[in-house]
Protein backbone atom coordinates (compact mmCIF):
# COMPACT_ATOMS: atom_id res chain seq x y z
CA UNK A 1 0.00 0.00 0.00
CA UNK A 2 1.40 3.55 -0.97
CA UNK A 3 1.05 6.41 1.56
CA UNK A 4 -1.09 8.02 -0.61
CA UNK A 5 -3.53 5.38 -0.23
CA UNK A 6 -2.70 4.85 3.35
CA UNK A 7 -3.54 9.10 4.01
CA UNK A 8 -6.77 8.35 2.27
CA UNK A 9 -7.72 5.62 4.28
CA UNK A 10 -6.88 7.14 7.49
CA UNK A 11 -8.78 9.69 6.65
CA UNK A 12 -11.59 7.52 6.38
CA UNK A 13 -11.34 5.49 9.72
CA UNK A 14 -10.70 9.01 11.38
CA UNK A 15 -13.39 9.74 14.70
CA UNK A 16 -16.34 12.31 14.09
CA UNK A 17 -16.85 10.79 10.45
CA UNK A 18 -20.78 10.34 10.60
CA UNK A 19 -20.97 13.10 9.38
CA UNK A 20 -18.65 12.71 6.04
CA UNK A 21 -20.72 12.87 2.60
CA UNK A 22 -19.62 9.69 0.96
CA UNK A 23 -22.35 9.25 -1.94
CA UNK A 24 -20.55 9.64 -5.13
CA UNK A 25 -21.27 12.13 -7.57
CA UNK A 26 -22.33 10.09 -10.62
CA UNK A 27 -25.88 8.41 -9.76
CA UNK A 28 -25.62 6.06 -12.56
CA UNK A 29 -26.25 2.71 -12.53
CA UNK A 30 -24.14 0.02 -9.80
CA UNK A 31 -21.43 -1.32 -10.84
CA UNK A 32 -20.89 1.68 -13.95
CA UNK A 33 -17.26 3.66 -13.30
CA UNK A 34 -17.90 6.85 -15.26
CA UNK A 35 -14.04 7.71 -15.48
CA UNK A 36 -14.61 4.34 -18.09
CA UNK A 37 -16.96 5.68 -19.76
CA UNK A 38 -15.57 8.21 -21.08
CA UNK A 39 -12.09 8.83 -23.65
CA UNK A 40 -9.33 9.01 -21.73
CA UNK A 41 -7.24 12.41 -22.25
CA UNK A 42 -5.02 11.19 -24.73
CA UNK A 43 -7.16 12.13 -27.33
CA UNK A 44 -6.82 11.72 -30.75
CA UNK A 45 -5.69 15.15 -32.87
CA UNK A 46 -7.46 16.45 -35.79
CA UNK A 47 -5.01 15.53 -38.16
CA UNK A 48 -5.02 11.66 -36.94
CA UNK A 49 -8.62 12.00 -36.94
CA UNK A 50 -8.71 13.28 -40.91
CA UNK A 51 -6.88 10.48 -41.42
CA UNK A 52 -9.10 8.12 -40.26
CA UNK A 53 -11.80 9.63 -42.11
CA UNK A 54 -9.87 9.24 -45.07
CA UNK A 55 -10.26 5.74 -45.03
CA UNK A 56 -14.28 5.62 -45.23
CA UNK A 57 -14.88 8.66 -46.97
CA UNK A 58 -13.85 10.49 -50.41
CA UNK A 59 -12.96 13.57 -51.45
CA UNK A 60 -14.92 16.50 -48.93
CA UNK A 61 -11.26 17.45 -47.34
CA UNK A 62 -13.19 20.91 -45.70
CA UNK A 63 -15.62 19.19 -43.67
CA UNK A 64 -13.05 16.24 -42.62
CA UNK A 65 -11.26 19.29 -41.01
CA UNK A 66 -14.16 21.21 -39.32
CA UNK A 67 -15.98 18.23 -38.05
CA UNK A 68 -12.76 16.71 -36.71
CA UNK A 69 -11.57 20.17 -34.93
CA UNK A 70 -15.05 20.30 -33.66
CA UNK A 71 -15.42 17.22 -31.96
CA UNK A 72 -11.86 17.23 -30.86
CA UNK A 73 -12.24 20.69 -29.27
CA UNK A 74 -15.52 19.70 -27.59
CA UNK A 75 -13.92 16.92 -26.11
CA UNK A 76 -11.29 18.49 -24.64
CA UNK A 77 -13.28 21.09 -23.52
CA UNK A 78 -15.20 18.42 -21.68
CA UNK A 79 -12.11 17.12 -19.85
CA UNK A 80 -10.97 20.93 -19.18
CA UNK A 81 -14.24 21.40 -17.54
CA UNK A 82 -14.12 17.87 -15.53
CA UNK A 83 -10.77 19.02 -13.90
CA UNK A 84 -12.01 22.55 -12.81
CA UNK A 85 -15.31 20.94 -11.03
CA UNK A 86 -12.93 18.73 -9.57
CA UNK A 87 -10.14 21.53 -8.38
CA UNK A 88 -13.13 23.43 -6.93
CA UNK A 89 -14.57 20.45 -5.37
CA UNK A 90 -12.87 18.48 -2.25
CA UNK A 91 -12.40 14.99 -2.78
CA UNK A 92 -14.39 14.99 0.71
CA UNK A 93 -16.82 16.87 1.89
CA UNK A 94 -18.15 17.39 5.07
CA UNK A 95 -21.53 18.40 5.44
CA UNK A 96 -22.92 20.85 8.10
CA UNK A 97 -25.76 19.39 10.71
CA UNK A 98 -27.73 21.77 12.93
CA UNK A 99 -25.93 21.56 16.27
CA UNK A 100 -28.82 20.14 18.98
CA UNK A 101 -28.81 22.37 22.09
CA UNK A 102 -30.80 19.83 24.18
CA UNK A 103 -28.12 16.94 23.26
CA UNK A 104 -25.41 18.96 23.47
CA UNK A 105 -23.93 17.13 20.25
CA UNK A 106 -22.06 19.37 18.12
CA UNK A 107 -21.08 19.34 13.95
CA UNK A 108 -17.99 18.23 13.34
CA UNK A 109 -16.37 20.91 11.43
CA UNK A 110 -13.38 19.14 9.90
CA UNK A 111 -11.60 20.36 6.25
CA UNK A 112 -9.47 17.40 5.60
CA UNK A 113 -6.94 18.42 3.03
CA UNK A 114 -7.85 18.06 -1.01
CA UNK A 115 -6.36 15.66 -2.89
CA UNK A 116 -6.58 16.31 -6.90
CA UNK A 117 -6.12 12.74 -8.66
CA UNK A 118 -5.65 14.53 -11.91
CA UNK A 119 -1.62 14.58 -12.72
CA UNK A 120 0.27 17.47 -11.95
CA UNK A 121 0.74 18.69 -15.81
CA UNK A 122 -2.99 18.90 -16.59
CA UNK A 123 -4.23 20.92 -13.69
CA UNK A 124 -0.82 23.29 -13.95
CA UNK A 125 -2.48 24.49 -16.93
CA UNK A 126 -5.68 25.34 -16.10
CA UNK A 127 -6.73 28.86 -15.05
CA UNK A 128 -7.31 29.54 -11.39
CA UNK A 129 -10.41 31.25 -12.37
CA UNK A 130 -12.84 29.20 -12.72
CA UNK A 131 -14.46 29.78 -16.23
CA UNK A 132 -16.45 26.75 -18.87
CA UNK A 133 -15.77 26.59 -22.08
CA UNK A 134 -18.49 26.58 -24.52
CA UNK A 135 -19.36 23.80 -26.82
CA UNK A 136 -19.69 24.72 -30.69
CA UNK A 137 -22.59 22.64 -32.10
CA UNK A 138 -22.20 21.79 -35.98
CA UNK A 139 -24.38 22.95 -39.00
CA UNK A 140 -23.16 20.26 -42.24
CA UNK A 141 -24.75 21.28 -46.05
CA UNK A 142 -24.59 19.22 -49.17
CA UNK A 143 -26.78 17.34 -51.04
CA UNK A 144 -27.96 13.98 -50.49
CA UNK A 145 -25.35 11.23 -50.47
CA UNK A 146 -22.26 13.06 -50.60
CA UNK A 147 -21.39 11.44 -46.98
CA UNK A 148 -22.91 13.75 -44.28
CA UNK A 149 -24.36 11.51 -41.77
CA UNK A 150 -21.25 9.05 -42.59
CA UNK A 151 -18.65 11.18 -41.55
CA UNK A 152 -20.77 11.81 -37.83
CA UNK A 153 -20.95 8.12 -37.95
CA UNK A 154 -17.47 7.24 -38.27
CA UNK A 155 -16.39 9.75 -35.92
CA UNK A 156 -18.47 8.36 -33.30
CA UNK A 157 -17.21 4.78 -34.01
CA UNK A 158 -13.53 5.78 -33.26
CA UNK A 159 -14.07 7.88 -30.69
CA UNK A 160 -16.33 4.95 -29.03
CA UNK A 161 -19.30 7.14 -27.74
CA UNK A 162 -22.97 7.01 -27.95
CA UNK A 163 -24.55 8.41 -30.98
CA UNK A 164 -27.47 8.72 -31.78
CA UNK A 165 -29.59 9.41 -35.26
CA UNK A 166 -33.28 11.77 -35.61
CA UNK A 167 -34.69 12.89 -38.97
CA UNK A 168 -35.94 16.05 -38.31
CA UNK A 169 -39.06 15.59 -40.22
CA UNK A 170 -40.73 13.76 -37.58
CA UNK A 171 -40.19 16.17 -34.67
CA UNK A 172 -43.24 18.53 -34.07
CA UNK A 173 -44.26 20.73 -31.49
CA UNK A 174 -44.85 19.07 -27.82
CA UNK A 175 -49.10 18.79 -27.92
CA UNK A 176 -49.06 17.48 -31.63
CA UNK A 177 -49.04 14.71 -33.14
CA UNK A 178 -45.28 13.65 -33.89
CA UNK A 179 -41.78 13.54 -32.09
CA UNK A 180 -41.27 15.53 -29.71
CA UNK A 181 -37.33 17.00 -29.68
CA UNK A 182 -36.49 14.83 -26.59
CA UNK A 183 -36.67 11.73 -28.33
CA UNK A 184 -33.45 12.61 -29.87
CA UNK A 185 -31.98 12.44 -26.77
CA UNK A 186 -33.51 9.05 -25.60
CA UNK A 187 -31.87 7.74 -28.41
CA UNK A 188 -28.97 8.56 -27.57
CA UNK A 189 -29.79 7.22 -23.98
CA UNK A 190 -30.73 4.12 -25.37
CA UNK A 191 -27.53 3.58 -27.21
CA UNK A 192 -25.71 4.40 -24.37
CA UNK A 193 -27.37 1.37 -22.69
CA UNK A 194 -29.14 3.63 -20.01
CA UNK A 195 -26.54 4.70 -18.76
CA UNK A 196 -26.85 8.83 -18.01
CA UNK A 197 -23.35 9.68 -17.82
CA UNK A 198 -22.44 8.18 -20.79
CA UNK A 199 -25.34 9.21 -22.66
CA UNK A 200 -24.56 12.75 -21.59
CA UNK A 201 -21.16 12.94 -23.35
CA UNK A 202 -22.17 11.41 -26.44
CA UNK A 203 -23.02 12.60 -30.24
CA UNK A 204 -26.41 13.76 -31.37
CA UNK A 205 -26.79 13.47 -35.16
CA UNK A 206 -30.19 15.35 -36.50
CA UNK A 207 -30.51 15.18 -40.44
CA UNK A 208 -32.98 17.11 -42.70
CA UNK A 209 -33.08 20.13 -40.66
CA UNK A 210 -33.51 22.28 -43.29
CA UNK A 211 -37.36 20.48 -43.42
CA UNK A 212 -38.07 22.72 -40.00
CA UNK A 213 -37.75 25.76 -41.98
CA UNK A 214 -40.29 28.51 -41.35
CA UNK A 215 -42.94 28.25 -43.78
CA UNK A 216 -44.10 31.40 -45.99
CA UNK A 217 -45.13 32.83 -48.84
CA UNK A 218 -48.53 29.84 -48.91
CA UNK A 219 -50.72 31.86 -48.53
CA UNK A 220 -51.37 29.92 -45.13
CA UNK A 221 -49.76 32.17 -42.55
CA UNK A 222 -52.74 31.59 -40.09
CA UNK A 223 -51.91 28.27 -39.59
CA UNK A 224 -49.66 27.77 -36.37
CA UNK A 225 -46.26 25.94 -37.94
CA UNK A 226 -45.99 23.12 -35.53
CA UNK A 227 -43.31 21.06 -37.59
CA UNK A 228 -41.13 24.20 -38.47
CA UNK A 229 -40.44 27.63 -36.05
CA UNK A 230 -42.07 25.77 -32.80
CA UNK A 231 -39.62 23.10 -33.60
CA UNK A 232 -36.22 25.61 -33.72
CA UNK A 233 -37.59 27.03 -30.21
CA UNK A 234 -38.17 23.92 -28.92
CA UNK A 235 -34.44 23.05 -29.90
CA UNK A 236 -32.76 26.08 -28.41
CA UNK A 237 -32.63 24.82 -25.12
CA UNK A 238 -31.19 21.49 -26.28
CA UNK A 239 -28.44 22.46 -27.97
CA UNK A 240 -27.62 24.93 -25.78
CA UNK A 241 -27.33 22.54 -22.57
CA UNK A 242 -30.16 21.91 -20.88
CA UNK A 243 -31.73 19.03 -18.65
CA UNK A 244 -33.88 16.38 -20.53
CA UNK A 245 -35.97 13.78 -18.68
CA UNK A 246 -36.68 11.38 -20.36
CA UNK A 247 -39.14 8.24 -19.57
CA UNK A 248 -37.76 5.14 -19.60
CA UNK A 249 -39.55 2.18 -21.72
CA UNK A 250 -40.69 -0.57 -19.54
CA UNK A 251 -40.47 0.80 -15.96
CA UNK A 252 -40.26 -0.54 -12.89
CA UNK A 253 -43.91 -0.58 -11.99
CA UNK A 254 -44.25 -2.53 -15.47
CA UNK A 255 -41.41 -5.01 -14.16
CA UNK A 256 -42.20 -7.92 -12.03
CA UNK A 257 -41.71 -6.36 -8.45
CA UNK A 258 -38.63 -8.05 -6.41
CA UNK A 259 -40.66 -9.55 -3.79
CA UNK A 260 -42.87 -11.57 -6.06
CA UNK A 261 -39.10 -13.03 -7.61
CA UNK A 262 -38.83 -14.82 -4.53
CA UNK A 263 -40.98 -18.49 -3.91
CA UNK A 264 -41.40 -21.94 -4.78
CA UNK A 265 -40.53 -23.07 -7.90
CA UNK A 266 -42.98 -25.56 -9.05
CA UNK A 267 -40.78 -28.75 -7.99
CA UNK A 268 -41.57 -27.48 -4.45
CA UNK A 269 -38.05 -26.12 -4.00
CA UNK A 270 -37.48 -22.40 -2.70
CA UNK A 271 -36.39 -20.07 -5.26
CA UNK A 272 -32.93 -18.08 -5.19
CA UNK A 273 -33.64 -14.50 -4.55
CA UNK A 274 -31.98 -12.34 -7.24
CA UNK A 275 -31.12 -8.89 -6.66
CA UNK A 276 -31.79 -6.38 -9.34
CA UNK A 277 -31.25 -2.75 -9.40
CA UNK A 278 -33.99 -1.20 -9.75
CA UNK A 279 -34.75 1.08 -12.99
CA UNK A 280 -35.80 4.69 -12.46
CA UNK A 281 -38.69 6.09 -14.40
CA UNK A 282 -36.97 8.81 -15.34
CA UNK A 283 -34.08 9.60 -16.68
CA UNK A 284 -32.31 13.19 -16.47
CA UNK A 285 -29.29 13.65 -19.21
CA UNK A 286 -27.35 16.58 -18.99
CA UNK A 287 -27.03 18.12 -22.65
CA UNK A 288 -24.15 20.59 -21.78
CA UNK A 289 -21.29 17.83 -22.85
CA UNK A 290 -23.89 16.76 -26.15
CA UNK A 291 -22.43 17.78 -29.44
CA UNK A 292 -24.93 18.23 -31.86
CA UNK A 293 -24.71 17.70 -35.62
CA UNK A 294 -27.41 19.15 -37.83
CA UNK A 295 -27.45 18.51 -41.48
CA UNK A 296 -29.41 18.99 -44.23
CA UNK A 297 -29.23 19.44 -48.02
CA UNK A 298 -31.31 22.95 -48.27
CA UNK A 299 -32.30 23.02 -51.71
CA UNK A 300 -32.99 26.68 -52.61
CA UNK A 301 -30.34 28.26 -50.34
CA UNK A 302 -28.20 28.69 -53.62
CA UNK A 303 -30.98 31.26 -55.11
CA UNK A 304 -30.38 33.00 -51.73
CA UNK A 305 -26.77 33.44 -51.61
CA UNK A 306 -26.42 34.09 -55.83
CA UNK A 307 -28.88 37.08 -55.20
CA UNK A 308 -26.82 38.67 -52.24
CA UNK A 309 -23.32 38.22 -54.33
CA UNK A 310 -24.90 39.36 -57.46
CA UNK A 311 -25.92 42.89 -55.47
CA UNK A 312 -21.77 43.78 -55.01
CA UNK A 313 -21.10 42.93 -59.28
CA UNK A 314 -22.52 44.94 -61.87
CA UNK A 315 -24.36 44.51 -64.83
CA UNK A 316 -22.45 43.67 -67.88
CA UNK A 317 -18.86 41.84 -68.86
CA UNK A 318 -17.73 42.26 -64.94
CA UNK A 319 -21.04 40.61 -63.55
CA UNK A 320 -20.50 37.36 -62.39
CA UNK A 321 -21.88 34.44 -64.28
CA UNK A 322 -23.84 31.64 -62.95
CA UNK A 323 -21.81 28.04 -63.32
CA UNK A 324 -22.13 26.59 -66.51
CA UNK A 325 -24.25 23.29 -67.05
CA UNK A 326 -22.42 22.05 -70.13
CA UNK A 327 -18.85 21.82 -69.10
CA UNK A 328 -16.67 18.30 -69.50
CA UNK A 329 -17.75 15.52 -67.50
CA UNK A 330 -14.88 15.11 -65.49
CA UNK A 331 -14.54 18.38 -63.05
CA UNK A 332 -13.53 18.19 -59.08
CA UNK A 333 -16.09 20.76 -57.59
CA UNK A 334 -14.41 20.23 -54.45
CA UNK A 335 -11.94 22.48 -55.43
CA UNK A 336 -13.32 25.20 -57.70
CA UNK A 337 -15.24 27.90 -56.75
CA UNK A 338 -18.65 27.46 -58.71
CA UNK A 339 -19.89 25.97 -55.59
CA UNK A 340 -22.02 28.41 -54.22
CA UNK A 341 -22.49 26.90 -50.75
CA UNK A 342 -19.41 27.44 -49.89
CA UNK A 343 -20.25 31.35 -49.69
CA UNK A 344 -22.93 30.39 -47.14
CA UNK A 345 -23.67 33.24 -44.51
CA UNK A 346 -25.65 33.07 -41.33
CA UNK A 347 -27.82 36.23 -42.51
CA UNK A 348 -28.66 33.74 -46.04
CA UNK A 349 -29.83 30.98 -43.27
CA UNK A 350 -32.35 33.21 -41.39
CA UNK A 351 -33.35 34.55 -44.90
CA UNK A 352 -34.41 30.88 -45.96
CA UNK A 353 -36.31 30.27 -42.69
CA UNK A 354 -34.17 29.80 -39.64
CA UNK A 355 -34.49 32.19 -36.63
CA UNK A 356 -31.45 33.67 -35.71
CA UNK A 357 -31.55 32.10 -31.86
CA UNK A 358 -31.21 28.55 -33.52
CA UNK A 359 -28.71 29.88 -36.19
CA UNK A 360 -26.77 31.30 -33.35
CA UNK A 361 -26.55 28.06 -31.39
CA UNK A 362 -24.64 26.56 -34.56
CA UNK A 363 -21.25 28.69 -35.11
CA UNK A 364 -18.86 25.74 -37.44
CA UNK A 365 -20.87 25.45 -40.39
CA UNK A 366 -19.63 23.56 -43.11
CA UNK A 367 -20.42 22.49 -47.00
CA UNK A 368 -20.40 19.25 -48.52
CA UNK A 369 -19.79 19.38 -52.36
CA UNK A 370 -21.53 16.80 -54.86
CA UNK A 371 -19.90 13.88 -55.71
CA UNK A 372 -18.13 13.63 -58.71
CA UNK A 373 -17.29 10.27 -60.97
CA UNK A 374 -13.89 10.07 -59.62
CA UNK A 375 -14.80 10.11 -56.18
CA UNK A 376 -17.82 7.95 -57.18
CA UNK A 377 -15.04 5.19 -58.39
CA UNK A 378 -13.01 5.28 -55.22
CA UNK A 379 -16.33 4.96 -53.15
CA UNK A 380 -17.21 1.77 -55.84
CA UNK A 381 -13.52 0.36 -55.38
CA UNK A 382 -11.06 1.59 -53.14
CA UNK A 383 -12.57 2.81 -49.81
CA UNK A 384 -13.00 0.36 -46.67
CA UNK A 385 -16.46 -1.08 -47.09
CA UNK A 386 -16.61 -0.46 -51.03
CA UNK A 387 -19.47 -1.29 -52.69
CA UNK A 388 -17.41 -4.12 -55.31
CA UNK A 389 -15.64 -5.71 -52.01
CA UNK A 390 -19.50 -5.56 -50.50
CA UNK A 391 -20.97 -7.64 -53.25
CA UNK A 392 -18.07 -9.63 -53.75
CA UNK A 393 -18.26 -11.72 -50.35
CA UNK A 394 -22.37 -11.08 -50.91
CA UNK A 395 -21.74 -13.78 -54.05
CA UNK A 396 -19.03 -15.68 -52.02
CA UNK A 397 -21.18 -16.81 -49.84
CA UNK A 398 -22.67 -18.63 -52.04
CA UNK A 399 -19.11 -20.20 -53.75
CA UNK A 400 -19.53 -17.73 -56.66
CA UNK A 401 -16.59 -15.32 -57.93
CA UNK A 402 -17.89 -11.98 -59.73
CA UNK A 403 -15.83 -9.41 -61.10
CA UNK A 404 -16.39 -6.26 -62.57
CA UNK A 405 -13.94 -4.93 -65.83
CA UNK A 406 -12.55 -1.84 -65.65
CA UNK A 407 -14.51 -0.39 -68.32
CA UNK A 408 -17.96 -1.44 -66.38
CA UNK A 409 -16.73 0.21 -63.20
CA UNK A 410 -15.94 3.32 -65.04
CA UNK A 411 -19.67 3.15 -67.18
CA UNK A 412 -21.21 2.37 -63.62
CA UNK A 413 -19.97 5.90 -62.22
CA UNK A 414 -21.14 7.55 -64.77
CA UNK A 415 -24.96 6.05 -64.64
CA UNK A 416 -24.40 7.30 -60.77
CA UNK A 417 -23.45 10.35 -61.91
CA UNK A 418 -26.56 11.14 -64.39
CA UNK A 419 -28.71 9.59 -62.24
CA UNK A 420 -27.84 11.60 -59.10
CA UNK A 421 -28.10 10.84 -55.73
CA UNK A 422 -24.10 10.38 -54.71
CA UNK A 423 -23.54 7.39 -53.72
CA UNK A 424 -26.90 6.12 -52.71
CA UNK A 425 -27.39 6.13 -56.71
CA UNK A 426 -24.44 4.58 -56.73
CA UNK A 427 -25.71 1.75 -54.68
CA UNK A 428 -29.00 2.04 -56.47
CA UNK A 429 -27.00 1.09 -60.29
CA UNK A 430 -25.76 -1.35 -58.92
CA UNK A 431 -28.98 -2.89 -57.20
CA UNK A 432 -30.33 -3.00 -60.38
CA UNK A 433 -27.34 -4.20 -62.67
CA UNK A 434 -26.94 -7.50 -60.59
CA UNK A 435 -30.52 -7.97 -59.83
CA UNK A 436 -30.72 -10.78 -62.44
CA UNK A 437 -27.39 -12.70 -61.58
CA UNK A 438 -28.41 -12.43 -57.72
CA UNK A 439 -31.65 -14.17 -59.06
CA UNK A 440 -30.06 -16.84 -61.15
CA UNK A 441 -27.20 -17.69 -59.53
CA UNK A 442 -27.91 -19.09 -55.59
CA UNK A 443 -28.44 -22.47 -55.97
CA UNK A 444 -27.70 -23.12 -59.22
CA UNK A 445 -23.71 -24.55 -60.48
CA UNK A 446 -22.24 -21.39 -61.71
CA UNK A 447 -19.12 -20.77 -60.48
CA UNK A 448 -18.06 -17.25 -61.99
CA UNK A 449 -19.91 -14.31 -63.19
CA UNK A 450 -18.02 -11.42 -65.26
CA UNK A 451 -19.83 -8.19 -65.57
CA UNK A 452 -18.63 -5.88 -68.64
CA UNK A 453 -19.52 -2.55 -70.19
CA UNK A 454 -22.14 -3.91 -72.24
CA UNK A 455 -23.64 -5.62 -69.45
CA UNK A 456 -23.91 -2.21 -67.76
CA UNK A 457 -24.93 -0.51 -70.45
CA UNK A 458 -28.06 -2.99 -71.24
CA UNK A 459 -26.42 -4.54 -74.74
CA UNK A 460 -25.80 -7.94 -73.19
CA UNK A 461 -26.93 -10.17 -70.47
CA UNK A 462 -23.93 -11.16 -67.67
CA UNK A 463 -21.68 -13.63 -68.88
CA UNK A 464 -21.58 -16.75 -66.80
CA UNK A 465 -19.12 -19.70 -66.43
CA UNK A 466 -20.50 -22.89 -65.05
CA UNK A 467 -18.88 -26.26 -63.54
CA UNK A 468 -19.82 -28.32 -66.83
CA UNK A 469 -18.14 -25.58 -68.74
CA UNK A 470 -14.73 -26.37 -67.68
CA UNK A 471 -12.48 -24.98 -65.47
CA UNK A 472 -12.54 -21.13 -64.07
CA UNK A 473 -9.41 -20.51 -65.93
CA UNK A 474 -11.43 -19.39 -68.84
CA UNK A 475 -13.31 -17.25 -66.43
CA UNK A 476 -9.98 -15.98 -65.58
CA UNK A 477 -9.04 -15.26 -69.22
CA UNK A 478 -11.92 -13.64 -70.18
CA UNK A 479 -11.32 -11.24 -67.50
CA UNK A 480 -8.13 -10.78 -68.75
CA UNK A 481 -8.46 -10.18 -72.20
CA UNK A 482 -11.23 -7.54 -71.64
CA UNK A 483 -9.08 -5.68 -69.07
CA UNK A 484 -6.14 -5.54 -71.72
CA UNK A 485 -8.45 -4.07 -74.64
CA UNK A 486 -9.23 -1.34 -71.92
CA UNK A 487 -5.64 -0.23 -70.95
CA UNK A 488 -5.18 -0.21 -74.99
CA UNK A 489 -7.81 1.71 -75.27
CA UNK A 490 -6.81 4.35 -72.40
CA UNK A 491 -3.26 4.56 -73.73
CA UNK A 492 -4.35 5.54 -77.29
CA UNK A 493 -6.35 8.10 -75.30
CA UNK A 494 -3.87 9.37 -73.86
CA UNK A 495 -1.20 9.61 -76.67
CA UNK A 496 -3.91 11.22 -78.50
Amino acid sequence: MTWGSFSRVWYIVRPLTRNVRTQPNYNGPVGHDPASKVPSYKLATPRQLVEYLNHYIVGQEHAKKVLSVAVYNHYSRFFANEAMLQQQQPQAEFEQTPSDSNSGVQPAKLRPLRYHPLPSSSSSVLPPAYSMFEKSNVLVIGPTGSGKTLLAKTLARVLDVPFAVSDATSFTQAGYVGEDVEMAIQRLLQDAQWDPYRASTGIVYIDEIDKIARKSGSGIESSRDVSGEGVQQALLRMLEGTVVSVQAKGSQSDSPSISSREGHSRSGHRAPSIAVAPKPDVYHIDTSNVLFIVSGAFVGLDNIIRQRLSKGHSIGFSSKSSPSTGGPLFFTPNQTSDYVLESVDPADLVKYGFIPEFISRLPSITTLAPLTIPDLLQILTSVKGSLLSQYKALFQHSNVEIRFTSAAQDEICRKAYERGGGARGLRGIMETLLLESMYEVPGSDVKGVLITEQVVRGEAPAQYWRENRGSLVQFWEAWAAEETAYEKRQSSVQRA
